[in-house]
């Protein structure tokens, strides 16, 4: 695939993303390992729930400073996993923190080392990415996959009120073009992959605490502030 160029803002909050990300994230009550945590949990139910093996190799698109690296090794027994983004800045953060031999780090459109992969995770990254450039950035993840592999597309909700204030206070969110779920669908299905389902989580803030048990009831409404389309690669690739 033919890369977009950089984000300056992202080469720019290279050395400092948590914080920027956490001007918004601050009126959630919660900090970003509280949601890659979540996101990741909710993953490997779902996949529990599919009768899915565990993954062993993983690629994580649009991977930042690499900040979902250890959630993902805490919930699968993964041999590699890469993580490729367009910015230099933020892949060259990734390495320093995350140095176990089992990471490989790597700037698009290099090819992702160790595809292909059981499983491909990708969180509120397409809202960056131009419309136009969208549908080549899905099948870039598509080729990356094996045949039967699993794609973890998670976007922030633009039905969900919170997410537009949350994405408001960080400096390289307020000029996203936010992708609502069946665009989502679309691109995946236009890559060639099997949609297996669609959820949302992140209802209630930390001060609503007491009721997140009621979020995985809440999950088929798609109204939490972000959402998973879980996809799946055919087996028999007909493209």
């Amino acid at each position: 695939m033919t890369a977009p160029q950089p984000p300056p803002s992202f080469d720019e909050y290279a050395g400092d993303y948590d914080s920027a990300l956490q001007q918004g994230l601050a009126i959630s009550g919660e900090s970003k390992d509280f949601f890659a945590a979540g996101r990741i949990a909710w993953l490997r139910l779902r996949l529990e729930k599919l009768g899915e093996p565990p993954p062993r190799s993983a690629l994580d698109f649009g991977c930042g400073t690499g900040s979902s690296t250890p959630f993902l090794h805490d919930a699968f027994p993964l041999d590699s996993l890469c993580g490729v983004d367009v910015s230099a800045k933020v892949i060259e953060v990734a390495r320093k923190a995350y140095p176990d031999a089992r990471n490989h780090f790597s700037v698009l459109p290099a090819a992702p080392v160790g595809a292909p992969a059981d499983l491909a995770f990708c969180n509120g990254v397409f809202h960056h990415i131009p419309p136009v450039e969208r549908p080549a950035a899905v099948r870039y993840v598509f080729d990356a996959l094996r045949p039967g592999g699993l794609f973890a597309f998670w976007e922030n909700n633009p039905w969900n009120p919170g997410t537009h204030i949350v994405m408001s206070r960080i400096p390289f969110d307020r000029d996203a073009i936010l992708v609502w779920p069946a665009q989502a669908r679309r691109l995946a299905r236009g890559a060639g992959f099997e949609i297996l389902s669609t959820t949302s989580q992140f209802f209630f803030p930390a001060a609503l605490k007491p009721l997140r048990f009621l979020e995985p009831i809440l999950a088929p409404t798609l109204l939490g502030a972000q959402y998973l389309v879980l996809c799946r690669k055919p087996v028999a690739n007909r493209r």
